[in-house]
């Protein structure tokens, strides 16, 4: 399991896959902020005229950590952890109330919700990101380690 974690390769690879999968998200959303505002609005969490500053906010601060992340730039894995909890908070927030709307996690009328019609599942998949994630901080870390410890005298 060492070598999985101190491969360089690997860790690109998941890397630029979870960039990737937030780029994707944020450009679809960006692309049409009128319905993922109303998806927002569906949740019920935001008070009235804020949900348009969020179709456009939300979706920005995505595509640039994104990007931060393909270029490994320093807290931009960080900030798509912190956007993932955020996420799931308000996805299981909305199980709870039982909704039955759009998770607009992949824009605003999102192909798995039409396959799949659930929140739950949204979070499933989200659970799955955030495992990525992981794996790409912890290949992070034992690179660093390892580089680090190679260079010691």
């Amino acid at each position: 399991m060492g070598y999985f974690f101190e491969n360089l390769w690997i860790y690109r690879g998941l890397r630029l896959l979870v960039a990737g999968i937030f780029l994707w998200a944020g450009t679809v959303k960006l692309m049409d902020q009128a319905a993922f505002a109303v998806v927002i609005d569906a949740f019920g969490i935001l008070p009235d005229g804020f949900s348009g500053m969020v179709a456009v906010l939300l979706p920005v601060v995505e595509i640039g950590a994104a990007l931060a992340l393909i270029f490994d730039v320093r807290g931009a894995l960080e900030t798509l952890g912190a956007l993932m909890l955020i996420f799931m908070g308000i996805l299981g927030y909305g199980i709870l109330l039982g909704l039955d709307i759009d998770c607009g996690c992949f824009g605003p009328e999102d192909p798995e919700s039409r396959a799949f019609s659930g929140l739950r599942t949204a979070l499933y998949r989200d659970v799955g990101i955030c495992v990525l994630m992981a794996l790409v901080f912890a290949s992070r870390r034992q690179g660093w380690r390892s580089h680090c410890s190679q260079k010691a005298p």
